[in-house]
């Protein structure tokens, strides 16, 4: 069920910048119980939204591990995407008129701080599970540093405490191409549409990697010279999807997001950091996964105090987690009910 949750008060962000209100849109799924111990929290990752069903397939399902007749499932549209929450396409109060550009950089502890005001709202003191993938996982870590008790159990997939340089090029090589749309500055809900396509084909290279796509596009009749490829129509098609769904302007600022992730900063290093995570810990990396690989998650097993582990085998790079819905649910049920 889709809702819509007002903070009419002022909202300080991390940067200083102030925002006269807050809008939060987040659905739920399943009842909560007589005991309110049966609620996950779901933090999405970068252009999902807060309808879970719809982007993580066959998860919300009887038997899973969003399973809505046993877990109340909580996820909200973090800030600055345009499904709903308060965004560059939002109206200004101060002004009378949409944010555009003027919409601040906001922070990951940003976005916690609005779920915080959400929990609270909804009167939920403790989780069962907070689990997110990607920039969902950056979410959970913070929330979890931020409020160690907040949650039982914590589930990072497919994430890093920090975004190392290779994970910042990459938005960067985004945001040029945004930046070169020739609509890019016009104060229109469409602006920079163009440059985004672009930009999404860049990201794709690094969601999925050369496994994926060496598997996944191949020509089904190859021959010497091959001016038109598959490949070129997935990058297009893969383009033109977002352009259609999505708004340039939140893209940048949340790309912007990303890149100033760090659990580390002003809390005295990465260890320290995660030192300060209480519930029960499961990580979990994708094999193939050439944006935050394997190695990436090595502070998380070395520096949480109770963590389990576990490689996913896929050849479907960072979107491996996805994809392979079904190995994710053995490993994330196994980790509940042990």
């Amino acid at each position: 069920m889709s809702r819509l949750f007002r903070y009419s008060a002022p909202v300080t962000l991390e940067s200083g910048a102030l925002l006269p209100e807050v809008e939060i849109a987040y659905d739920t799924f399943g009842e909560l119980n007589a005991q309110r111990d049966n609620v996950i929290w779901v933090c999405h990752a970068l252009t999902a939204n807060s309808d879970v069903a719809d982007w993580w397939p066959h998860t919300v399902e009887e038997g899973k591990f969003l399973d809505p007749g046993k877990y109340f499932i909580v996820c909200a549209n973090f800030l600055g995407s345009h499904y709903g929450t308060t965004s560059p396409l939002s109206i200004n109060p101060a002004t009378g008129k949409k944010w555009y550009y003027d919409f601040p950089q906001i922070t990951v502890r940003d976005m916690v701080m609005c779920h915080q005001l959400l929990a609270k709202h909804l009167g939920i003191e403790r989780v069962k599970l907070l689990i997110g993938s990607s920039i969902g996982g950056f979410q959970c870590m913070e929330w979890a540093i931020m409020e160690p008790h907040f949650m039982q159990h914590l589930a990072l997939i497919a994430t890093t405490p920090c975004s190392e340089p290779w994970a910042a090029a990459f938005n960067e090589s985004q945001r040029m191409a945004i930046r070169l749309d020739k609509t890019w500055g016009e104060e229109s809900d469409d602006a920079g549409l163009d440059g985004m396509a672009v930009a999404r084909s860049i990201a794709l290279i690094s969601y999925r990697g050369g496994a994926a796509y060496n598997a996944t596009q191949q020509e089904t009749e190859p021959c010497e010279a091959s001016f038109v490829r598959r490949a070129h129509s997935y990058q297009q098609y893969q383009g033109e999807k977002l352009r259609r769904r999505f708004n340039a302007m939140s893209y940048y600022r949340l790309s912007e997001a990303v890149d100033s992730h760090n659990i580390a900063r002003g809390r005295g290093g990465i260890a320290e950091a995660l030192g300060r995570i209480a519930a029960r810990t499961l990580v979990v990396a994708i094999s193939s996964d050439i944006l935050f690989p394997p190695e990436a998650h090595i502070p998380l097993r070395e520096h949480i105090a109770d963590v389990e582990y576990h490689l996913i085998e896929s050849e479907f790079g960072h979107d491996g987690f996805l994809v392979e819905h079904e190995k994710l649910n053995t490993i994330i049920q196994n980790f509940i009910n042990a």
